[in-house]
């Protein structure tokens, strides 16, 4: 029996859906705990591609129990969408189960999202306007729509319709936009939706623990990146959830104590999309190689995404607040060919040495990178066994490993799953 968790250590972005769709070979259950479409995990099989936002990319496997817990915010369109991009492609969705309480995003979240952005102006978060934001907020708010009200609909008709009143004065009179939604229209839409979903919908937390307890392997599949939690990313540039280890025990609704281990996923440089502050960000040929060798640009929007060095500050924090067991050092290869590679050990903020990822934005926009440099290692793509890869990368991941405090366990030298070395 085993019960892993998988998280992103950086800003997302890291791979994970490759280690996920490596180790969900293995899996009996792969389960998403939180965030909605605004993410994105892409997976090379076979020289096919596939993109995820809301499944679990285990869903490639038949027998594997696919799960989209109650910390998952959904879109009923957008998952739809995946289904049946899923069924064209011959990979069906008869394992695939989704949770009672989870959270539905509607249309005016989606139209919030946009204006709250725009209003915003120069100081923009950088939201993917996929409502997701939006949707959290009245989670929290406690006037949130859930898929089981699906399945009352004279609850749900009432919740839409008390939504749509609100959310209309406020488009109206608090952003002056000539903007109007029709609560009619979004309940015979949503409930189109519910005919198609009802298939999928069962109460998931009961699913995660009785495959626990019955000793399978299960998989939790983190989306974005522990930078970008709610209470312990780099705020306000963060997502609406909880993307660290704690975060998916509450969206899975199963204890910690359930959980084996829990697997950090690292790429062997650092990239983040959007604003704020990025100490180790390269603006250099080296930063524009390992955003186009990487193909660094969103899944979900598209977007370049900026690239830099590696900082073990970013790796220990990630360790630290989410007691991971293991990293995963991803796309290491994508450096091959950089003859001095950079490692950022610590921060420099005036005469002050800091060691520890900064709360404040305006700490860390001053704080300066203090590197180590180590050779590279040339072409490492073919390389199959931990024996074979060259001295120079075997240094740099015992360095990582010393700087953050964790052990490395897998690494990732391509972006196909026979790519990656068991350490």
């Amino acid at each position: 029996m085993s019960a892993k968790i998988i998280i992103g250590a950086q800003w997302g972005d890291e791979g994970k859906a490759k280690i996920i769709d490596i180790l969900s070979q293995e899996a009996e259950v792969v389960v998403r705990s939180q965030g909605g479409n605004n993410a994105g995990h892409t997976v090379a099989v076979d020289g096919q591609v596939y993109k995820f936002h809301l499944i679990p990319s285990g869903i490639l496997f038949p027998g594997t129990l696919c799960i989209v817990a109650n910390g998952v915010v959904i879109d009923p369109e957008g998952i739809l969408k995946e289904i049946d991009n899923l069924h064209a492609s011959g990979i069906t969705t008869d394992n695939l189960k989704i949770s009672l309480r989870a959270h539905l995003v509607m249309p005016y979240h989606k139209e919030l999202d946009g204006i709250t952005e725009s209003y915003r102006g120069l100081d923009d978060i950088g939201t993917t306007k996929k409502g997701i934001g939006p949707c959290y907020m009245d989670k929290a708010e406690r006037s949130g729509v859930r898929v089981c009200d699906l399945y009352n609909p004279e609850v749900f008709k009432k919740r839409v319709r008390e939504n749509v009143e609100i959310k209309n004065a406020i488009i109206q009179k608090v952003y002056n936009k000539d903007i109007s939604f029709d609560a009619e229209k979004i309940i015979e839409e949503y409930l189109g939706y519910a005919e198609i979903l009802k298939r999928y919908v069962t109460d998931t937390t009961v699913l995660v623990y009785d495959a626990i307890k019955a000793g399978k392997n299960v998989l939790f599949e983190g989306a974005q990146g522990t930078l970008l939690d709610i209470d312990l990313g780099t705020y306000p540039y963060v997502t609406s959830s909880h993307p660290i280890t704690g975060g998916v025990c509450v969206g899975s609704g199963i204890g910690p104590t359930m959980i084996d281990e829990c697997i950090g996923v690292m790429k062997g440089y650092v990239t983040r999309v959007g604003k704020g502050p990025f100490p180790t960000e390269l603006f250099d040929e080296v930063g524009e190689t390992i955003r186009n060798v990487g193909h660094e640009f969103g899944t979900t929007t598209g977007r370049p995404r900026r690239c830099g060095w590696f900082d073990a500050v970013i790796g220990k924090f990630a360790v630290r607040t989410s007691g991971l067991t293991s990293i995963a050092l991803n796309k290491v290869d994508v450096m091959a060919d950089i003859p001095v590679v950079k490692i950022c050990v610590a921060y420099k903020k005036g005469d002050e040495i800091i060691k520890d990822f900064p709360a404040s934005l305006e700490d860390l926009a001053l704080c300066e990178p203090i590197y180590e440099e180590m050779p590279g290692w040339g072409q490492i793509d073919h390389i199959k066994t931990y024996e074979e890869l060259p001295e120079t990368i075997k240094n740099y991941v015992k360095r990582v490993e010393a700087l953050c405090d964790a052990k490395v366990t897998m690494i990732g030298v391509g972006p196909n799953r026979d790519q990656n070395i068991y350490v």
